[in-house]
């Protein structure tokens, strides 16, 4: 970045250098004497306190910075700065004190830089202390041991000039058992903005506020009607608890004027824990989750923070765009699935918040561009990528820094974010320390972003990481929050921030994909991450095309599809690899619900005859557009139907099986190898073929001639006993007449009752074809279902099993 030359008045009066100068000297004075006072060193010895010197040692004493306040004071204010002071050394100091020291002002931001890389005391680049009553005493400081301090200083009393940063320096001033004498063994540097009227022309300022998580969802969904989610774990109800990151996130972004960048496959995530979802165990198992009203809180938070504010919506899952320039693109289908993830991304924000989002926003990895990526990440419909200053560097002498909206050809625009200001933050916060040094200096770089040119007006945008942890959220929003305070600085949308007009002498021209940071492209998803990305969509799309409800499929699986490319699998490859391989295999599972079953060997008697083979679906929703094809391998053995093989269209209602029944014809004995194959409409194999053999016993005409003989002789056989019958049934007609009716196999008595005890063959017959035992003449029942083809019994067939005739 191009650096401001010095400003106009903002160096110290004459009159206050010449008394800094000799307030220097005077304070040098007892340095020196004591220096006379020491026995002369060895040369190993000078060599040895040089090597200390240059090493830039802060002293045996750590000062720690914990807060200030105000962070950007004006006129009036009383600026307190609390920290301690700990003795890392080995001797005890004794009679010292805690002071300020303010200025000299800065005039470039890489002398914002240097001054922070600076750890020790150099005289002369480090003002005088404030000095007098803004002292905080420290008696004596054992080695280990540790004081705080607090030093309140009115604005006044700190001698400041012309607005600018100035250095602010709080040190530790005592002697040792060694060195007798006042000097500094420890200082601790941050920056004192100082702008206490409004400026003429403030610097527009946006402020990303991303709510972006990991990958939670799995693939796996339930049978029920609401196909209740499953969870790979129940880390995300953590985040969205009271106190975790995602919670803060949104209450502190609540609070200030920001751009808010949302993912939307988290607040799909979230939604689904509000409406019941299951979490896996380390067994296999899933358990329910209990964090609905945790999720419903969170969301009903989250669309009352964003009514009416600037909402961008990234793509479904945040695809990484660089892995899929440098890796994906050569891997055919894989930008389908950005568009796919650009697509549902704002119908998905707008559905859960209420809320239109912009979509026309890109945000590569770190804003880190090249050519490839910006292509990609424009493939999908985006017109605006957002860059960073790091990568898409100045290069045109500019003294200043430019707005960060600049055309880079095709009709796209570069959206630059600064870099000092987006990495601000990015370092361990969890101490406070840490964190106000961060704030100063974030607000410092501001200002001095205002100072260079001040007359013109600029747009500057700030994209901070993806994922804040908590603390880093609660220093960004510190920082933020004193800079939407501040006089220097306006707030703008992204949106407007990327309408702005480019400054003319500004870099358009994209670095080539040899500048891309090595860093970053070690932690890339690989090419074999594409593939299988792209395997899996191979299946799913042939398992949607048998279906009767492709979206309960469908959409879980295309979103899942998505998130295997996420950027927040970077650095992650293992359980990046380990998603994706569990998305594939939990498809092939549901794939292979549909499945022909196992058919054990079968003996086929005679010239024609009927073979069964089942379907079984084990899905709850019916399947079709499926055709059963059954292959005999030697056809000049068996047919089947007219030629080496049939086929029939199958259509299997939910949990159900169908049974087909296909015809054959024998030419000669001897066993053939027969194959069931499902195929899709359009003739893509689906499942596992199911081989079975078939033993062809064909019937000779010898055989047929003996049991032709054998029909024969039961034909006469009953044609002699229906005759015998009859002769015997007319001579027993002829004695009745003979004897009157006293006589023969039965009497009637004068009311005209008769003897049936007659047990004779001709009366026994139509009981016994009464009989309900027995069933081979019963008549069809109007009740009786209508026969079809059953579900056969998903257990293999007995060996030998014969097939229908």
């Amino acid at each position: 970045m191009a650096e401001a030359a010095d400003f106009q008045g903002t160096s110290p009066s004459p009159a206050r250098r010449w008394l800094r100068r000799s307030g220097a000297l005077l304070a040098g004075a007892p340095l020196l004497a004591g220096l006379l006072q020491l026995p002369l060193s060895t040369p190993s010895q000078a060599a040895e306190k040089a090597s200390v010197a240059a090493s830039g040692s802060s002293g045996p004493v750590d000062v720690h910075l914990d807060s200030l306040s105000p962070s950007a004071p004006t006129d009036g204010d009383t600026v307190t700065v609390s920290g301690s002071v700990t003795n890392t050394g080995k001797q005890t100091v004794t009679d010292a004190h805690v002071g300020i020291r303010v200025g000299p002002s800065l005039n470039t931001r890489s002398a914002i830089d240097t001054a922070a890389r600076r750890g020790s005391f150099q005289p002369g680049l480090d003002p005088l202390e404030v000095g007098g009553k803004y002292v905080a005493q420290v008696a004596k400081l054992a080695a280990g041991g540790s004081q705080n301090f607090s030093i309140s200083v009115p604005v006044k009393d700190l001698d400041l000039g012309a607005d600018g940063v100035y250095q602010l320096g709080v040190s530790l001033t005592g002697r040792t058992t060694a060195q007798p004498w006042d000097q500094v063994l420890g200082i601790k540097r941050t920056f004192l903005p100082w702008q206490p009227d409004a400026a003429d022309t403030k610097t527009k300022t946006t402020y990303l506020w991303p709510l972006v998580s990991t990958v939670h969802l799995t693939a796996e969904t339930g049978s029920d009607a609401q196909q209740t989610p499953v969870f790979k774990n129940d880390d995300l109800a953590k985040e969205i608890s009271p106190g975790g990151r995602l919670d803060q996130m949104l209450s502190l972004g609540s609070q200030l004027d920001v751009t808010w960048v949302l993912d939307p496959d988290l607040l799909a995530s979230v939604d689904f824990m509000r409406g019941g979802y299951r979490v896996q165990q380390e067994n296999g198992t899933t358990v329910a989750g209990r964090n609905q009203a945790v999720a419903n809180a969170w969301l009903d938070k989250l669309e009352k923070t964003v009514r009416g504010q600037s909402v961008v919506a990234l793509p479904f899952a945040d695809p990484d765009l660089a892995s899929l320039a440098h890796h994906g693109k050569d891997v055919t289908g894989s930008l389908s699935h950005l568009k796919d993830a650009t697509d549902v991304a704002a119908d998905t924000v707008e559905t859960i918040v209420h809320v239109k989002p912009n979509t026309e926003f890109a945000w590569p990895a770190d804003g880190a561009v090249d050519p490839s990526i910006v292509k990609v990440a424009t493939s999908a419909g985006a017109d605006k990528v957002i860059a960073r200053s790091d990568s898409l560097r100045e290069t045109g002498g500019l003294s200043y820094t430019p707005s960060a909206a600049r055309p880079i050809g095709g009709g796209t625009t570069a959206v630059v974010a600064d870099e000092r200001l987006s990495t601000a933050f990015q370092g361990d916060m969890m101490k406070a320390d840490d964190s106000t040094l961060a704030v100063q200096k974030f607000l410092a770089q501001s200002l001095m972003i205002n100072l260079q040119e001040s007359k013109n007006e600029r747009s500057i945008v700030v994209a901070p990481q993806r994922m804040p942890t908590a603390s880093q959220a609660q220093s960004m929003a510190e920082g933020l929050r004193a800079l939407q305070q501040g006089n220097w600085s306006q707030s703008q949308t992204l949106i407007e921030a990327a309408k702005a007009k480019p400054d003319p002498g500004a870099t358009t021209k994209v670095p080539p994909a040899s500048a891309y940071p090595s860093s970053l492209r070690h932690r890339e998803l690989p090419r074999s991450a594409f593939e299988r990305i792209q395997a899996t969509q191979a299946k799913l799309d042939k398992f949607r095309t048998i279906l009767s409800d492709e979206a309960r499929v469908v959409t879980p699986f295309g979103r899942a599809i998505d998130r295997g490319m996420s950027s927040s699998w970077r650095g992650r490859a293992g359980e990046a690899a380990d998603f994706r391989q569990g998305v594939e295999t939990y498809l092939d599972g549901l794939m292979g619900l549909v499945h022909l079953i196992q058919k054990s060997d079968a003996k086929l008697s005679g010239r024609s005859a009927t073979i069964p083979v089942t379907v079984q679906n084990n899905l709850v929703q019916g399947v079709g557009h499926l055709v059963l094809r059954l292959t005999s391998q030697q056809p000049t053995r068996l047919k089947i139907g007219n030629g080496p093989y049939d086929e029939q269209k199958i259509q299997v209602a939910g949990e159900h099986s169908q049974s087909v029944k296909f015809t054959t014809s024998t030419q000669a004995n001897g066993p053939v190898q027969v194959v069931a194959q499902l195929y899709t409409e359009d003739g893509q194999p689906y499942g596992d073929p199911v081989p079975f053999e078939v033993k062809v016993t064909e019937i000779t005409s010898t055989v047929m001639l003996v049991i032709g003989g054998g029909v024969l002789l039961l034909v006469l056989a009953g044609f002699r006993m229906y005759t015998q019958r009859k002769r015997a049934a007319a001579r027993q007609a002829e004695e009745d007449a003979e004897n009157g009716p006293e006589a023969g196999g039965g009497s009637a008595d004068t009311e005209g009752t008769v003897d049936t005890d007659s047990t004779d063959d001709s009366a026994a017959g139509p009981e016994r074809a009464s009989d309900p035992e027995s069933g081979a003449d019963d008549p069809e029942q109007p009740s009786d279902p209508t026969p079809d083809t059953a579900p056969e019994s998903a257990d293999p067939s007995d060996t030998g099993e014969r097939v229908d005739r």
